[in-house]
């Protein structure tokens, strides 16, 4: 399969993506994967200063954290068909999740894709891929499941999905036994990290509200189950180019976001939650909504965004033919793809080609990646819409970044500074990407409310807007967010502003919001957003 090249192969370095640049740069500079940054590239984190300092000094990685090759029964490509195609769209990190199913598990298609990865891991010196699993949730959705590198990485991954993989066990049904043992899975998993077996392990729940299985309360189980081992969830799926027009039908929607409530279903959820708005899951993009609800809680949940990449849009391959007397289900794997010359059915883009998550770490490395993931500091868009975002929030002597936290006395002013580098060259659907405007939104922490199912945050809203039309290269926007009062957060929001409208809980509380669009009329690049993580505040 020949790789595209950008569109702008040709333009001179001066006018390309200067934070790419830079930032690959200093990872050359590294010596290869897992070594440290050069010297004096990045720093580590300053000593703290009175009152707090949760602000080192970062380089944002960008990768995707959901993508399938041949080693998924319902996929298609190679693993270093894919790692080339990251590179080639600028990952840094990426992390391969397999489906569990019976091929899978009996024929250890785990140890088998591992010979894979460590091939295209030698073939790709400065891309750091993470071998993951699908994982069914017991009683729920899918989730990403991956572990830092290490002699048993595979074989972690084989004994979790023969013991607790829904869908291996028979165990899809929302019971309580089955809640129950997908919150096992989780301990599971941090007893192998507590013990060493593998040097760290995270968990991610994937396209959370697509069948609205993944309850309020499973939710919280989960991240209260190890917060440190479940930390958030895919504020927008994969499979973003389900519904450019002419593709895949009348019906598609972005995401694959196609359903209707289901016997599995949690009752509580409204017709509004099945579908995807400017891309995103109804539970982020809902100002106020199921995320802003957790956050409310004083308690970080990550999100993230990916390709979950199976099947890319107007790919001209399949897969080949079984050997005779060979499937799946005896392989572990399906055939390498071979080309037909036909544009073959897809909805998804290439890892990095169109839904990147940046995750800050002051070291180059397998370890450091998951250590920025835990701690927060993410922030994801769509079709390169920037190239870089630096977030601060200063409250005199305590400074925090994305997933940090202030701590500051009441009355204490709050300034918050975001800057912004616009993207440096065309994205792959040939537009110079520009912000349109940045909101900044705001929310109260408490108490954990008794109802365990609760899914709005009531206090949570668009409380500013600046409008960056105008600027472009790298600037700084600075916000007055008055004096401290309450214990909040804060997180960011922006778009391109082809399209928003009044947010679901209203134009008070969201004036602009994401829209979910006409079936069947929803072209990715005409509507691309980015979120930031929040940063809390805490006010004594």
């Amino acid at each position: 399969m020949p790789l595209p090249t950008w569109p702008d192969k040709d333009l001179p370095d001066a006018v390309r993506n200067r934070r790419g640049l830079s930032r690959r740069g200093v990872l050359r500079g590294a010596g290869g994967v897992g070594a440290g940054f050069a010297a004096g590239a990045v720093t580590a984190p300053a000593p703290a200063a009175a009152g707090g300092d949760d602000c080192p000094d970062l380089i944002y990685l960008t990768g995707d954290h959901h993508v399938h090759s041949q080693y998924s029964h319902d996929a298609k490509y190679r693993p270093s068909d894919l790692a080339r195609r990251g590179a080639q769209f600028g990952l840094d990190w990426m992390v391969f999740t397999e489906h569990s199913n019976i091929g899978h598990a009996d024929a250890d298609g785990a140890g088998r894709e591992r010979e894979q990865i460590l091939l295209a891991r030698r073939e790709n010196p400065r891309l750091l891929i993470f071998q993951g699993l699908e994982w069914y949730i017991p009683g729920a959705e899918h989730a990403t499941v991956f572990t830092a590198p290490g002699a048993d990485e595979a074989a972690v991954l084989r004994e979790f999905e023969k013991a607790y993989d829904g869908k291996l066990l028979n165990r899809t049904d929302s019971t309580s036994a089955n809640e129950a043992h997908a919150v096992a899975a989780i301990r599971w998993l941090a007893e192998q990290r507590r013990t060493g077996r593998v040097p760290d392990v995270l968990v991610l729940a994937n396209h959370p509200s697509r069948l609205g299985i993944d309850s309020p309360h499973e939710l919280r189980a989960w991240r209260d189950a190890d917060p440190a081992i479940m930390i958030g969830m895919e504020g927008a799926p994969g499979a973003q180019g389900a519904a450019i027009p002419g593709l895949r039908g009348p019906a598609s929607v972005r995401g694959e976001y196609e359903n209707r409530p289901g016997p599995q279903s949690w009752p509580g959820y409204p017709p509004e939650a099945y579908v995807t708005y400017g891309g995103f899951d109804w539970m982020t993009a809902t100002v106020g909504g199921l995320w802003d609800a957790l956050l409310s809680e004083g308690r970080l949940f990550t999100i993230t965004s990916n390709s979950d990449n199976h099947r890319t849009i107007r790919d001209t391959t399949r897969n080949g033919d079984f050997p005779p007397g060979h499937t799946f289900d005896t392989d572990g794997h399906l055939p390498d793809p071979v080309e037909t010359g036909t544009p073959q059915p897809g909805s998804d883009f290439w890892p990095g080609q169109f839904s990147r998550t940046h995750v800050g770490v002051t070291r180059y490395g397998y370890r450091e990646v998951m250590a920025g993931l835990r701690a927060g500091r993410v922030w994801v868009d769509h079709g390169h819409l920037v190239d870089a975002v630096e977030v601060r929030l200063d409250g005199g002597h305590a400074r925090a970044t994305l997933g940090g936290r202030v701590r500051v006395r009441r009355g204490r002013r709050l300034t918050l500074t975001v800057t912004i580098t616009s993207a440096g060259r065309p994205n792959m659907h040939g537009d110079l990407p520009r912000l349109a405007h940045l909101d900044v939104i705001r929310g109260r922490t408490g108490p954990a409310a008794d109802d365990r199912d609760r899914f709005v945050a009531p206090h949570t809203r668009v409380e500013h807007t600046v409008d960056t039309r105008r600027r472009s290269g790298t600037y700084t926007v600075r916000i007055d967010l008055g004096p401290a009062r309450d214990s909040g957060y804060v997180r960011l929001r922006g778009s391109d502003g082809r399209r928003n409208g009044p947010g679901l809980r209203g134009r008070s509380v969201d004036p602009h919001g994401p829209l979910a669009h006409p079936p069947g009329q929803g072209d990715p690049w005409e509507d691309t957003w980015l979120y930031t993580n929040p940063i809390f505040i805490d006010v004594h």
